[in-house]
């Protein structure tokens, strides 16, 4: 398949397609993030010593439109922003970084892992190279004798996903803002499928070496639950053994509470455990599959002594605070993934 450009399709209707316009508004997200006194204080309560100090290895950050989900994301940019500008004797300016995106796919029914097959992705901002080397790798590795199913998207279903096309504006003026070479900063977005358990932790398996290499840089597409009668999901009575606080009153509390109650499975590193809480819950976490993914590469990692990991959830929000069945929500969640 030949390579393609990939446009900036959904520019101008889900974030601004006018470049000085685009800039002001993640600057500005970005900067109240970084003055928000809680976000400065949460790794600071995290048990493993010194995590604050230590090294952003990834991201979970949401992808809906820049208006609802921005100033969300951009505590978790902040992680991208230091992970380039910082050295730390791992990855010096001279040397490439790779940005993996990880983003689930709403279009188009993937029983696998698709990986785009351009070669430059649009922004307003500026172009994104596409880590051409390692999208190579990929497409030929395997594991434990099972030859891989990763797939090359096409143009068209390329451009018409937005979760990865999300990251992408984010990405371009954390590039633009750091000292390296625009060279020397490239991306490769990987779309996840509808896997099963068994799949996400063979994907993992096979994504874990690349993931932990020193000048990769992890992003989990991914928002949280889609409530109200047009996702088809609007239960108010906590399912199965978990039951929700007594003092719960209104349905967007629920909400908050049972998409915690992920994030906590999210933040335990155990892939089944994420598995069982989806499986309980039935949360429609668009996302889930990557993440799902993600964590069976962490936990690969962690068990062949190759890189441990903390992950920390910096900031949580919903589109609507929903107290009848006739509204509706998205709910929006960052975290940050650093080297222990």
């Amino acid at each position: 398949m030949s390579s393609y450009i990939r446009k900036a399709h959904h520019g101008g209707s889900w974030y601004e397609s006018n470049p000085e316009e685009l800039y002001d508004t993640l600057s500005t997200y970005l900067k109240d993030a970084k003055e928000d006194p809680a976000s400065a204080n949460k790794f600071k309560s995290s048990p493993n010593p010194n995590i604050s100090t230590s090294r952003p290895r990834g991201i979970i950050s949401p992808h809906a439109g820049l208006a609802h989900s921005g100033s969300t994301a951009a505590y978790a940019y902040l992680g991208l922003d230091e992970f380039l500008k910082s050295s730390n004797g791992h990855s010096p300016s001279s040397d490439t970084i790779t940005v993996v995106v990880l983003h689930p796919s709403h279009h188009v029914y993937l029983d696998g892992c698709a990986i785009s097959g351009a070669s430059t992705i649009e922004t307003p901002l500026c172009d994104l190279l596409v880590d051409e080397s390692l999208r190579s790798e990929l497409l030929t590795s395997s594991s434990a004798g099972i030859f891989t199913t990763f797939t090359t998207m096409d143009q068209t279903t390329d451009e018409r996903e937005h979760s990865g096309e999300m990251q992408f504006p984010y990405i371009a003026k954390m590039f633009m803002d750091c000292n390296r070479k625009p060279g020397k900063m490239k991306v490769l977005p990987i779309m996840v499928g509808a896997l099963s358990t068994d799949k996400e932790k063979i994907f993992g398996k096979i994504l874990s070496s690349y993931l932990a290499r020193n000048e990769i840089f992890t992003i989990v597409s991914s928002d949280f639950c889609h409530w109200g009668k047009r996702f088809n999901y609007a239960p108010t009575v906590p399912p199965g053994e978990m039951k929700a606080p007594s003092t719960i009153s209104e349905i967007y509390e629920y909400i908050e509470w049972m998409d915690r109650l992920g994030m906590d499975e999210i933040t335990s590193q155990e892939p089944g455990a994420f598995a069982k809480y989806i499986r309980l819950f039935k949360n429609t976490i668009c996302g889930r599959h990557p993440i799902g993914v993600y964590l069976s590469a962490l936990k690969e990692n962690a068990t062949a002594g190759k890189e441990e990991v903390d992950i920390m959830f910096v900031k949580y929000a919903q589109s609507s605070q929903v107290r009848s069945n006739h509204d509706s929500s998205v709910s929006y969640a960052s975290a940050v993934i650093r080297r222990i």
